[in-house]
Parts: structure tokens; C-alpha cells; sequence
């Protein structure tokens, strides 16, 4: 399956998982959300699931995964990289 950039979610339970696959979204969206009924969450699951059937292009089927956990508060924040904390901290010093 296509690899995305990974994302940490979150579940209500406590739990985390990193996704980076359509098939790691399938199984993410089996965890605990906090409304399986929303639409975003309906979405996601049928695109994923017509992914991993070939009748749906990856990208979209991530896209939809990526949205629904937005939504829900799920998708931690990714962290900054070693190399834009590091310009971040010296752009700020120049007063920028």
C-alpha cells in the first residue's frame, strides 16, 4: 500500500497509533472516536475501505482519514523537525 507522512491519532481511550498506510487507517478507524456516527467518520471509512479495494485513489482515501480525525480533536500535532526549530530559533533571534 502507498505510505504516507505519518500521523499520530490519538483515541478517547488514551491510546495513540501512527498511521502512514491505508491500511493503518483502516485499522485506526476500528479504535475508539469520539463519534462514529459523524459524517467526516462515514466518509472516511467508506474511502478507505474502497482504497484498499482499488476503487479509490489512496491520496483521497488518507485526505478523508486525515479530516475525520481533525475534526474529532484525534490528530496530535506533528512535532517540528530538528532543522526548523533550529531556523525558527534563529530567525527570532534576528528580531524577525
Amino acid at each position: 500500500m502507498t505510505r504516507f507522512l505519518p500521523v499520530t491519532i490519538k483515541f478517547v481511550d488514551g491510546g495513540t497509533m501512527v498511521v502512514s498506510s491505508i491500511a493503518g487507517a483502516k485499522k485506526a478507524l476500528g479504535g475508539r472516536w469520539k463519534n462514529k456516527e459523524a459524517m467526516a467518520y462515514g466518509a472516511a471509512v467508506r474511502l478507505v475501505d474502497d482504497a484498499l479495494r482499488g476503487i479509490c485513489r489512496p491520496a483521497v482515501a488518507f485526505a478523508a482519514f486525515k479530516e475525520a480525525a481533525k475534526e474529532q480533536g484525534l490528530l496530535k500535532p506533528a512535532n517540528t523537525s530538528a532543522a526548523l526549530a533550529m531556523l525558527d530559533k534563529l530567525w527570532s533571534r534576528d528580531g524577525g
